[in-house]
């Protein structure tokens, strides 16, 4: 019954069925990894959509900072130069003691030889800066008066002009 022709034959047969079991096997076994992978890959995907994200909101926070820095600095190169254009209008023949800075407004407190010397030298620029200017003397030891000089802008009318 089993001549060599038949064990030929089954032979050819066995070894088909194992190659058509190996190949089903390697089959199984590449799409559990193709699976896998896609998981994989779906998982890397999503963290780096949750990072980009993150790095979003940080460039916006950035941004923000960025604009709020530039503008600090903006604010106090004009308070620099206002400051600088306010002593540049002081004439020599008066001295300043004190200046303090108002949120709408600035306090001097100085040395003048007279009040003729104050009202034209340095009052008239004050006034074409400011809305509102008093000022009141007193004697000083040396025959000098002491002033003090408030200035005020009016909110209203700084408002009207922007």
């Amino acid at each position: 019954m089993l001549t060599p022709e038949m064990q030929l034959l089954a032979v050819f047969f066995g070894i088909s069925l194992i190659m058509l079991f190996f190949t089903y096997f390697f089959l199984l076994f590449k799409d559990y990894r193709f699976t896998q992978d896609r998981l994989e890959i779906i998982s890397l995907r999503e963290a780096t959509m949750i990072e980009a994200s993150s790095m979003e909101d940080e460039i916006e926070f950035i941004q923000i900072q960025s604009s709020l820095a530039e503008n600090i600095f903006t604010k106090n190169t004009v308070l620099k130069d206002s400051i600088a254009n306010m002593f540049d209008l002081v004439p020599q023949r008066i001295t300043l003691s004190e200046a303090k800075l108002l949120e709408n407004g600035l306090i001097l407190y100085g040395i003048t030889p007279n009040k003729d010397v104050y009202n034209f030298m340095l009052q008239a620029p004050l006034r074409s800066i400011f809305h509102r200017t008093y000022s009141s003397f007193h004697p000083a030891k040396n025959g000098w008066l002491r002033f003090v000089s408030t200035n005020y802008i009016d909110k209203e009318e700084e408002m009207n002009e922007d």
